[in-house]
């Protein structure tokens, strides 16, 4: 398991945009477990909906972007670099996250070939399937 100091080794977010409190699994190069407590003080929350409010599924992508990073971040060859996203497939939302949720965010890398890579990521509350996705990334030099 990695704290929130030690996940902020491995990516480079920060508040208000770090979307992850811990990883609870960590497998270098292959997969990633992590956590996140959707609190009613997300600054995000405030206008989005200020009557209903819930986690724009925009930023459950980050979630799952952000694990990915670390399961690829982990390895020692890509110290010194940064993962971007190269883009987002077949995203679908299947349920709302509000304040009070806590979101199990897992993402399986697939291919990493070069700078160039595909992970598949899920988001859960409970056993419930929030949303899903591919992602792609690339690896760039800081």
């Amino acid at each position: 398991m990695k704290d929130i100091n030690e996940i902020k080794e491995l990516i480079p977010h920060r508040y208000p945009i770090l979307m992850v409190d811990r990883l609870e699994e960590l497998e270098p190069g292959h997969r990633a477990k992590g956590v996140k407590n959707v609190s009613a003080n997300e600054p995000f929350l405030q206008g989005h909906f200020p009557d209903r409010p819930l986690m724009p599924g925009v930023l459950q992508i980050e979630a799952m972007a952000q694990v990915g990073a670390c399961a690829l971040m982990s390895l020692p060859e890509n110290e010194g670099k940064l993962a971007v996203f190269g883009g987002v497939d077949k995203v679908k939302f299947k349920r709302q996250v509000q304040p009070g949720d806590v979101l199990s965010i897992e993402v399986e890398l697939t291919r990493v070939k070069g700078s160039i890579g595909k992970g598949e990521g899920k988001v859960y509350v409970g056993d419930e399937l929030a949303a899903q996705g591919q992602l792609t990334f690339a690896l760039v030099e800081k």
